[in-house]
């Protein structure tokens, strides 16, 4: 049966430069043990958990089962995957290879960060050999960095390392969206709305809250959301809570009217009507919907 908690386990990635910064390879046989690896019991990843920073991981050999917030995906390889700290996962392996690197927002590249906030959530992404092999020589160099501790230069090096490998996976989503060089004024403000909503869906619940943080009208912000998605702003945010309602609503066992308050809802009864109308059935039919 589904293990669940009073909250959703934080996994702390293993430390480097200071506890900022992760870099591992791993190899998981069919035994669930682990050679060279220090990310963590390999039995916590079968559990659902967040991370406690930006994490990407690069599929060397193998097939991974992974769930990320109820979305769910077999990855061969040479795959590679980045999952951002809000997002809720748990995964499944046997006889795998795969490296993992992890950075915090006040490491990562802010023009990389802003990237990232861009492409949340993001899908596993197949890789091309020639670069499954320049991402894989890069960690390794990056592994080989973050054992010369004794080097002066030693958080600067495994900084600039790891914000590399970022950079290297950014080009990827961004090669593979689709997207071109310069997009129009409505994915612009759409792409600033979602970035907002992400920080913001807890006290902000107005379409009109946005639009004066943006500095534009609440029809405009409307009329860029809706022709760059299909879909209302006022959608957006319902969508952005009732999905962090799931979260808790699956792997935690605190109660509705707890989540409605965490929510940012005092009034139950209205949070359970807009559950009912987003989800299409009642925060408790969910629950018990999805216990094995």
């Amino acid at each position: 049966m589904r293990k669940r908690t009073k909250y959703i386990a934080v996994n702390k990635m293993t430390n480097h430069s200071g506890g900022d910064i992760s870099v591992e390879r791993l190899a998981i046989d069919d035994t669930n043990t682990l050679d060279n690896a220090n990310l963590g019991d390999v039995d916590e990843t079968a559990q659902t958990h967040r991370h406690d920073r930006h994490s990407f991981f690069l599929l060397e050999s193998g097939t991974v089962h992974l769930e990320i917030d109820f979305q769910k995906y077999k990855i061969k390889s040479p795959s590679v995957i980045y999952i951002h700290p809000n997002q809720v996962h748990r995964t499944s392996t046997t006889n795998v290879i795969v490296s993992s690197w992890a950075i915090n927002n006040e490491n990562l590249n802010p023009e990389y960060l802003e990237q990232l906030e861009g492409i949340t959530p993001a899908k596993p992404l197949v890789l091309q050999q020639d670069m499954f092999v320049i991402i894989k020589d890069a960690v390794s160099l990056c592994i080989k960095f973050t054992e010369r501790k004794d080097d002066k230069l030693y958080h600067s090096f495994v900084k600039d390392s790891c914000n590399a490998l970022v950079a290297l996976v950014i080009s990827q989503y961004l090669e593979q969206s689709n997207a071109t060089d310069k997009i129009s004024r409505f994915e612009m403000v759409t792409k600033t709305f979602r970035k907002t909503l992400e920080h913001n869906y807890l006290v902000a619940k107005r379409p009109a809250d946005y639009a004066r943080n943006l500095h534009i009208s609440t029809p405009y912000l409307n009329e860029c959301v809706k022709n760059a998605t299909g879909f209302s702003v006022s959608h957006h945010i319902q969508q952005r809570i009732i999905l962090e309602a799931k979260r808790l609503l699956y792997h935690s066992d605190i109660s509705v009217k707890e989540i409605a308050v965490k929510l940012g809802y005092d009034d139950y009864p209205y949070f359970s009507r807009l559950f009912t109308k987003v989800a299409g059935m009642t925060p408790l039919a969910f629950r018990n919907k999805n216990l094995d």
